[in-house]
């Protein structure tokens, strides 16, 4: 069906309006917000509240672009979305790298701090704790593993 028959549909109050919306332009308003949010769930729903906006748009709002109107709708409701989860976890955060941090061996743990808290060098950190560079390194390369791991557990995205 074509756009300006689809949006009589709307302006009709047809309920017709939005399966034939989703039927044109759900596939294409499903990979807008699952590029974004990467959540079936999450983009399912930014998808039905962009019929929804669409439904309480028109009337009186008669779009002349109907796909890209659908589209910046769905891309403000899925960053909408985005900006809300993350904010929710970032409350969390420091607690669950005070946790992390806590697991560490004490050498570890002053190794991680010294390199990405203090931001010192790696041979800084070697000398100040009297061990190899390669040592360090290789402890680093080992910590952030684990805290990529631990932090995708608690379900954060890294």
């Amino acid at each position: 069906m074509e756009d300006g028959r689809i949006i009589e549909l709307y302006w009709d109050r047809d309920q017709r309006a939005i399966p034939e919306t989703a039927g044109k332009y759900g596939r294409m308003l499903h990979g807008i917000a699952w590029n974004l949010l990467r959540s079936r769930e999450d983009a399912e729903e930014c998808v039905n509240d962009t019929y929804l906006r669409a439904w309480e748009a028109i009337p009186p709002a008669r779009p002349g672009a109907f796909r890209i109107w659908l589209g910046q709708i769905t891309r403000n409701l899925s960053l909408d979305r985005w900006k809300s989860l993350r904010a929710e976890k970032r409350g969390g955060g420091a607690e669950l790298l005070n946790v992390f941090l806590r697991g560490l061996s004490r050498e570890g743990r002053a190794m991680f701090l010294r390199r990405y808290w203090y931001g010192e060098s790696v041979a800084e950190v070697a000398l100040a704790l009297g061990c190899g560079e390669g040592k360090v390194k290789s402890s680093l390369f080992r910590s952030r593993k684990a805290l990529r791991e631990y932090l995708e557990k608690e379900g954060i995205a890294v």
